[in-house]
């Protein structure tokens, strides 16, 4: 009872994250994706090309692009306008623009599985083929759907509008500075090669991973996680093809395949069984 009200004082004076609740202005813009679908890199890419005169590492990233998840509602209200906010909600009709990170469910899988291990939300060792059959059932710990319900819902809502723009990850592996100079058209940012090359290379793998063994205690979501773990892995895009059981890849394509056509995402395992 007594953290009830401890908690209920909090939020009458904006002193919690409001997750989806946050007061949003017309002019926000919000980076939004699945969980590990790259919208950490994207953040940093954003910031880096938004503010190129600060220091974007992990203990700055949240003053620069905002977890709702993270920061306390009265600050995150009182941030200079206009904001670039983080989140991996499915739709929201009040999102006034949005930049969607879509990233081929397979890697999302595997990515999410080895987080969850950091976490210790899952035992290392747990069976990979288990956690691909829950997370294709949409079963987890977050209110986000599955990764086809949080997609879905704002591709097919939003997707011929002026304010949404679909960014893929793996595009943004490939072809950085193109995708970035779509980012930074969408943003309104002179998209200069100068400035492009900067922002990529700020926010480079090799120097997240050396900014988070430095900083990995001052960022909210590795803190509390186990520091043996790495949160910039891998950083690529296809790790599911070596990574993956074949049954797991079928089991994602079978729920999702259509989806993942649309995307450009090519199907291996329902191909390879015809």
């Amino acid at each position: 009872m007594r953290l009830r009200i401890i908690n209920g004082v909090k939020r009458a004076l904006g002193l919690q994250p409001p997750g989806r609740n946050l007061d949003i202005f017309p002019d926000d813009v919000f980076l939004v994706s699945y969980p590990k679908s790259g919208n950490t890199w994207t953040r940093f890419l954003v910031a880096n090309l938004v503010y190129p005169d600060k220091n974007v590492d992990f203990a700055s990233l949240n003053d620069l692009t905002p977890d709702p998840e993270a920061i306390p509602k009265r600050q995150l209200s009182a941030m200079p306008r206009p904001r670039i906010i983080k989140s991996h909600q499915y739709f929201d009709p009040r999102y006034p623009r949005v930049i969607y990170i879509v990233r081929d469910p397979r890697d999302v899988a595997l990515s999410e599985y080895h987080f969850l291990i950091k976490r210790q939300v899952i035992k290392e060792g747990f069976a990979i083929e288990d956690y691909v059959s829950q997370f294709v059932r949409g079963i987890n710990e977050h209110h986000y759907g599955s990764w086809a319900e949080n997609v879905g819902s704002w591709l097919y809502v939003r997707r011929n509008s002026p304010d949404f723009l679909l960014v893929r990850y793996e595009a943004l592996q490939s072809d950085g500075m193109h995708e970035l100079g779509r980012i930074a058209k969408f943003l309104g940012i002179p998209a200069d090669p100068q400035r492009l090359s900067f922002a990529l290379q700020q926010s480079s793998a090799d120097r997240m991973r050396e900014l988070e063994k430095k900083q990995s205690l001052l960022w909210s979501s590795t803190k509390d996680t186990r520091q043996d773990k790495p949160f910039v892995r891998a950083a690529k895009a296809g790790g599911w093809k070596t990574e993956l059981p074949e049954s797991s890849i079928a089991q994602v394509e079978s729920a999702w395949g259509e989806l993942m056509t649309e995307l450009g995402y090519e199907l291996h395992a329902l191909v390879r069984a015809r």
